[in-house]
């Protein structure tokens, strides 16, 4: 008499919450929580810069000018004998300003038209894709440098252009998910169910592509500060006295050899701020990919 296999069960590991994995993934990483301390301390440097510059960041002592970094002032001054700290401070502001209305005016631009081209198709997604092909045939530094100068410089238009090169990106990212996402059933479902277009679209596509373009915002935002700086350092973004960190680099462009902190501190602060949104932004990125879901 042959004895039957015996059948062994294994437990199935417990499912995490989508909230306990997104924690698990994305604050328990050491390099995304240095991004969030890096921002952080804009966020405060931006609201807090009347306290916190030691001086006015747009009035100078002459006899001052160009003094190195010293105890009375940290990062020296400008030709003009204006702090370097305090622009540094107060060009936070312009930072967060020009940045994230930047990449909100953008993205809702973008998932509008991206959503409307991918869910209606036909005739609209021809006039909507084609049209975002056209701006996407230029680099989006060289277009908004394009719109800036016919706009000319302030921080109003230079908002503007900066929206305008980056609204390609959104549309044609929302557009792929769009055509993939309208295809599942529960989509079906609802249009069989006599839902309005305008229900699926807000109510059932966009959610399921938020993810990937929160992502995608988060990244933007390093790019737009980066062109912002760009911009300035060209002469074509923030006008004088206002404080932004590109044109300050211009301004101590000719003094490298003399004082070189007026050039790199400014420097040095894009680079910090542009790296942190992108560590941010890869840390969205492994905590929202579904791929993983279950995994981390």
């Amino acid at each position: 008499m042959t004895e039957s296999p015996t059948l062994t069960f294994t437990e199935a590991p417990p499912r995490l919450s989508e909230w306990r994995r997104f924690w698990r993934v994305f604050f328990q990483r050491k390099l995304v929580m240095i991004g969030l301390i890096i921002l952080l301390i804009l966020v405060i440097a931006a609201i807090f810069a009347p306290w916190l510059a030691p001086y006015d960041p747009y009035r100078g002592e002459m006899r001052d000018a160009l003094s190195h970094p010293s105890w009375k002032y940290l990062l020296g001054t400008d030709i003009q004998g204006r702090d370097t700290l305090s622009r540094l401070i107060f060009g936070a502001r312009t930072v967060l300003i020009v940045g994230f209305i930047t990449v909100g005016v953008a993205a809702v631009a973008g998932v509008l038209l991206g959503i409307a081209a991918g869910f209606y198709g036909g005739i609209t997604n021809l006039i909507i894709m084609r049209f975002m092909d056209a701006l996407m045939g230029f680099p989006m530094m060289i277009l908004a440098l394009i719109l800036a100068a016919v706009l000319g410089g302030g921080i109003w238009n230079v908002i503007i252009a900066l929206s305008v090169a980056s609204i390609p990106g959104y549309a044609r990212v929302i557009h792929g998910l769009t055509l993939s996402i309208k295809e599942n059933d529960y989509i079906l479902a609802q249009r069989s169910m006599g839902s309005s277009n305008r229900r699926v679209m807000l109510l059932h596509i966009l959610p399921n592509a938020l993810p990937p373009m929160i992502v995608l915002i988060t990244l933007q935002l390093g790019s737009i500060i980066l062109a912002e700086a760009g911009l300035s350092f060209l002469g074509i973004g923030i006008k004088p006295p206002g404080a932004a960190w590109g044109a300050m680099v211009s301004d101590g462009y000719g003094y490298l050899l003399m004082n070189p902190a007026l050039s790199f501190a400014p420097g040095f602060a894009i680079m910090l701020v542009v790296f942190a949104f992108n560590l941010v932004g890869d840390g969205l990125r492994d905590a929202l990919d579904p791929r993983l879901r279950g995994l981390l």
